[in-house]
């Protein structure tokens, strides 16, 4: 087990350094500066600016520079806003953005997990039919067009819930709903399908043959079997969540990264876009390698084989 989390390491390192690299050669590959403004039209001006966020180094000097910067986990200042550093949007903003997702993730959890068992239990019955339209309309409909929909009926036609900002309880429902339905549609759709075969396991039978009950026989004996494929698929969940967080966040005006990404994009502020793409891909990366720790423990299958393997 140990050589093959220290394996994953590896892997980790190596991938998150080709997505440095690759982020590197976007940014410097993109025609014009960073610096180029209506404000900044002297060239003695420019020369100095350009000094100063070592622009006018080649680029293997800026490479090392970058490198060196993830490192130390000192991105630097913004181009745009020089008196902020990246490490001060990314530690204002991300709490918000985690905030969103953790709140996502586990909504989308809970609802598809409970969703798909009731489907299962009530097979060709109307929960299951409601469950599967349900699912269908979660996957078919993307966040923002769901985004924009929730607003116009709750927030401005019905007046409801409020349509913007993240400072209260009740901001926090709209996004969080335009978030997890996708993610839980398609939890439900796999925890009933996954339930359905379980449910037909000899060991299922044995249990409902001792008279235990369904309840019992689900919690207890069926649901983590039937979790497997759901824990497998969630590390492309969780990117789903967090990528689709900064569409979320800027259509709901939550100050959270997503802000300063778009943001950083349109103003081509080089630092806080590496920055925050680094900052993003390392934590995907670590949280994609607990999906496969938390898949080796319920599975113990799976850590025998590796340990075999080792």
């Amino acid at each position: 087990m140990l050589k093959y989390i220290a394996k994953r390491l590896l892997i980790m390192a190596v991938t998150l350094w080709v997505i440095v690299t690759l982020t590197f050669i976007l940014m410097v590959t993109i025609p014009g500066s960073p610096l180029n403004s209506e404000r900044n039209t002297n060239e003695t001006v420019q020369a100095n600016l350009e000094a100063h966020y070592n622009l006018d180094e080649p680029y293997y000097v800026q490479y090392f520079l970058y490198i060196k910067s993830i490192v130390t986990f000192d991105f630097g200042p913004s181009i745009k806003q020089p008196n902020q550093t990246v490490n001060e949007l990314l530690g204002r903003g991300f709490p918000i953005s985690f905030e969103l997702g953790i709140i996502t993730i586990v909504v989308a959890l809970l609802s598809g997990i409970i969703l798909g068992i009731l489907a299962a239990l009530r097979h060709n019955g109307i929960i299951d039919y409601l469950a599967i339209s349900l699912a269908v309309l979660g996957i078919s409909i993307p966040n923002f067009v769901l985004a924009t929909l929730l607003i116009q009926k709750l927030a401005v036609d019905w007046n409801i819930l409020p349509p913007a900002t993240w400072s209260s309880p009740a901001h926090m429902i709209l996004p969080v709903i335009a978030l997890a339905t996708g993610p839980m549609a398609i939890i439900a759709r796999l925890t009933r399908s996954t339930m359905l075969e379980v449910l037909t396991q000899d060991y299922i039978k044995m249990a409902r043959a001792k008279g235990l009950s369904p309840w019992k026989i689900v919690l207890k004996h069926a649901l983590r079997n039937a979790l497997m494929p759901v824990v497998t698929i969630m590390g492309t969940l969780l990117a789903g969540i967090l990528t689709g967080t900064f569409v979320i966040e800027k259509i709901f005006a939550i100050p959270g990264m997503g802000r300063y990404f778009v943001e950083s994009i349109n103003q081509r502020d080089y630092p806080v876009i590496m920055g925050t793409t680094v900052f993003y891909s390392g934590f995907l990366i670590f949280m994609l390698f607990l999906v496969d720790i938390i898949y080796g423990i319920l599975d113990p299958r799976i850590k025998l084989h590796k340990k075999g393997g080792a």
